[in-house]
């Protein structure tokens, strides 16, 4: 499914508390868990709650289905830094996370205002990161051995890339875009 066609089928919605019981499930997934570094539902909670997040869940198709859902953080920062906390899409390889992410730039520059949207990615997270990487995110840096992983009983670390995109930047690839379609 290319990215426009996954677009028209997915929605972002304000989570509530009764969707909780998703995200949580959702977070240990054993295809997702590897890839992320799960909350506690009070967490969650406070994120719904607290008016520097934005925690969507994500819909997709013809219904409601929920999909998965994201976590913005410092959406009331002076700073005009947002940080795409979580992004988790349980269906693979439809474009659905490709799509979320380029709603999520919408809301980040041109609802939030944002001068710098980033994320950071764990280094195993492959396929994220090529996405974050197509999508025009720049890699600024590691944060070496920084998250515990101590849930397969082996315990080991994980490093994080550390990776954004400037308001300048988002802008400049709105523009190549609008200006490829235009010639179409």
């Amino acid at each position: 499914m290319s990215p426009a066609a996954a677009a028209t089928q997915l929605r972002l919605r304000p989570t509530m508390l009764s969707d909780l019981d998703f995200v949580l499930t959702v977070e240990q997934d054993p295809a997702c868990r590897p890839f992320i570094t799960p909350w506690e539902r009070t967490q969650h909670e406070g994120a719904v709650r607290f008016p520097d997040f934005r925690h969507f869940i994500v819909e997709a198709g013809a219904g409601t289905q929920a999909v998965g859902f994201v976590i913005l953080q410092g959406c009331r920062s002076r700073h005009r830094s947002i940080e795409l906390k979580r992004m988790v899409i349980q269906v693979q390889g439809q474009g659905l996370g490709r799509a979320c992410l380029r709603m999520l730039e919408q809301i980040a520059f041109r609802d939030l205002h944002a001068h710098r949207f980033w994320l950071d990615v764990k280094t195993n997270n492959v396929r994220a990161k090529a996405l974050y990487e197509s999508e025009g995110f720049v890699e600024e840096g590691r944060l070496r051995e920084c998250v515990l992983d101590d849930e397969n009983g082996t315990p080991g670390y994980h490093s994080l890339i550390v990776m954004s995109m400037l308001e300048s930047e988002y802008r400049e690839r709105a523009e190549t875009e609008r200006n490829r379609n235009a010639g179409r």
